[in-house]
Order: C-alpha cells, then structure tokens, then sequence
C-alpha cells in the first residue's frame, strides 16, 4: 500500500510517500501532520521573507543572539560548522553583513522531522523537499530517485536506488543564477548546471551540494571531507561525471 502527501511550504513544495501495510494507519497520519507542522515551525523561525522570523529581527538589529530561540544558535553552530568543514565554499554570513542560514536550514529541517516518520515502525517513507530527497525503510525494497536534467524539469538524466539516506542538488535550474562564492563575495562562474550530491545525512548532503557546486571543476574533491558521500555533476553540454561510489549501495 502506498498514500502520499504534498503540501508547500517554507516556499517550496515538500511531498512525502508512505509505503507499507500501516501506510494508512492513523500513526502515518499523525507523523505526517507533525512532520508538516515541524516545518511550519522552522519557516516561521529561519525564514528571511518572514518580517517577523528570527533571521530577519536579527538582520535588523531588533534582537540579540542571547534573545533568540536555542533552535537559532544551534544552527548558528552548525553554520560555523560547515563553514570550517568546507574550506569556506559554504558560509552563511552572505555580502552585506547579513546573516542567512537557508543554505543548511532545509536539509537540517528536512533530517529532523524525518524522525518524526521514522518513529513509525513497518513504513518505508520517501520525503521530498524541492528536490532534495530523504529516504527511510524498513524493508529492502528499494525507492528510486530521479536526478532532474537542468535543461527540462519534465526529464531525468540518472536515478539513483537507495533503501536510506539523502540526495541533495545544487545548481540553478530551478531558482537561476543565486549563488556565490563566499571567498570572494561573486556570483558563481562554473560550465556545471548542478552538483548532485548522495550520503547518509541530508543536511550535510545540501551543505555539500551548495559547496561542491561553488568549487566548479574541482567539486569531486569537496565530497571527500566527509565518509560515504558521493556526486554526480551535470555539465553545461548535458555530459555527466560521478564520483566512483555514486550509484554503490
């Protein structure tokens, strides 16, 4: 049995598919509705659209670090985090002086309400979060993921079985040209149109993706801070490149 749920949010559609005999049980239903209502919670807090979220009082000066909610500071850490991580290829504090963490917030979002599906047990789940994807089952069937060609978004240029874990995009089909290099404060020059990047965590999948796709050419390389993650870039002629475990269960 399978039900599915899509709804949007944090300004972007987010599914989920639930599979399984207790796929509709009232559990489902329950985790899925406090799997939503987590991301409404987190747009509310992260988003810079919002006037009245935290990152957009903390832009103007209203509030302090000390004032915000812990969910604030942890993401702060985790910011800081990545930044080190990556070499500075991710970094939240953006030109201008501002503070924005959208780069992190949704794999970090998207990994903890998967605990609130996950804590259903017998279902295998498939949550979908404007394209990137994290998966959890119970079972050994298998959930394929399509990888979006940056030419059309109505095809794919390479799937991708996992029975766990994350996959992740970054590039500019979807949004344009909306990253820069933090190094140097410009806007990304690369001939790749994305960086897909597959492991076990979906926020360090994003936080990867986000840095790989800013290291242009040598991205493969920016996989390799962290065990278990692997890419497959899409170049602007359409020619694809992956690391040797992209694909490997």
């Amino acid at each position: 049995m399978r039900r599915s749920w899509a709804e949007q949010v944090m300004g972007m559609p987010i599914s989920v598919l639930a599979r399984g005999e207790q796929a509709a049980s009232a559990a489902v239903e329950e985790a899925v509705r406090d799997m939503y209502a987590e991301l409404v919670e987190v747009d509310r807090i992260f988003s810079p659209y919002k006037p009245d979220s935290s990152v957009s009082r903390l832009a103007r000066g209203e509030v302090g670090w000390d004032d915000v909610e812990p969910l604030v500071r942890d993401v702060a850490e985790r910011c800081v985090a990545a930044r080190a991580l990556t070499g500075g290829l991710f970094d939240a504090d953006v030109p201008g002086g501002c503070w924005d963490p959208s780069g992190l917030v949704k794999g970090w979002a998207v990994e903890r309400a998967g605990e609130r599906l996950r804590a259903v047990a017998g279902v295998d789940w498939c949550l979908n979060a404007g394209g990137d994807v994290l998966v959890l089952c119970a079972g050994d069937e298998d959930f394929t993921i399509g990888i979006q060609d940056p030419h059309d978004p109505t095809r794919v240029v390479a799937s991708l079985a996992r029975n766990g874990g994350a996959v992740a995009t970054s590039g500019t089909s979807a949004r344009g040209a909306h990253l820069y290099d933090p190094r140097t404060g410009t806007e990304v020059a690369t001939r790749w149109l994305s960086v897909s990047v597959s492991g076990p965590s979906v926020e360090y999948a994003d936080v990867l993706a986000t840095a790989a796709f800013v290291a242009g050419d040598g991205w493969p390389e920016v996989l390799t801070v962290l065990p278990g993650y692997e890419g497959l870039g899409v170049l602007a002629d359409g020619n694809l490149f992956s690391t040797v475990g992209w694909g490997v269960a």
